[in-house]
């Protein structure tokens, strides 16, 4: 089989084409069922709905800037090896959009309205770690899941008593994300120097505030 060579041209196309998928697909079709498919919906108030919402939505913002990021660093990787690594955990981050995106509509919300924006700041972010260095690239990412890791952490505590489903759900990508950061030390990240750990703290914060409400 023969492979064709992308020009500039092509690969800008594929780049533009994911980002719509990401951000404009508020639940893509994911490869791997739901956990939360065979949970049993609890019957929640409107308070406990909403704040379910609002923490899934951050969930599902969380996942769109973990797509934007892992495209951004593939789109400049240096090695075939760190792009397709990049790659297979953009597809399973899928899933989790895909799940996240789910979820919402049960509990009669939507996406973060400021999807395009937190795109555009995660593959730009992306596409500067990687063009630091692949090392210093997957250092980014281990930092990354790493703090979306104890996010979620925080989530499974703070989910309204009975929502199950929810719960199984940010589960399930909290094994999946410290899974992607295990994976990148593997394969030689390098700490992030100080301040970056730090800032990136702040920034989720932020971010997470604002998608809980917007």
């Amino acid at each position: 089989m023969t492979h064709r060579t992308l020009s500039r041209l092509d690969r800008a196309l594929v780049e533009i084409e994911r980002a719509l998928e990401t951000v404009f697909v508020a639940a893509p079709v994911a490869a791997r069922a739901s956990p939360a498919t065979d949970v049993p919906e609890a019957d929640l108030d409107d308070d406990a709905r909403r704040h379910a919402a609002g923490l899934m939505r951050v969930n599902h913002v969380g996942e769109v800037c973990a797509q934007a990021l892992y495209f951004g660093q593939a789109a400049v990787a240096r090695e075939p090896a760190m792009r397709e690594q990049m790659l297979d955990a953009a597809a399973e981050e899928t899933d989790h959009l895909g799940w996240c995106g789910e979820r919402l509509e049960e509990l009669g919300s939507r996406p973060s309205l400021l999807n395009p924006l937190w795109y555009a700041g995660a593959y730009a972010i992306g596409v500067g770690a990687g063009l630091i260095g692949d090392r210093l690239s997957l250092g980014f990412v281990v930092e990354t899941e790493r703090q979306v890791e104890a996010h979620l952490g925080e989530h499974l505590q703070t989910l309204p008593a009975g929502d199950e489903r929810s719960r199984a759900i940010v589960r399930r990508m909290k094994d999946d994300e410290a899974r992607h950061a295990d994976e990148a030390l593997a394969a030689g990240a390098r700490s992030l120097p100080a301040p970056l750990p730090s800032l990136m703290r702040v920034a989720s914060n932020v971010m997470k505030a604002v998608a809980y409400r917007i």
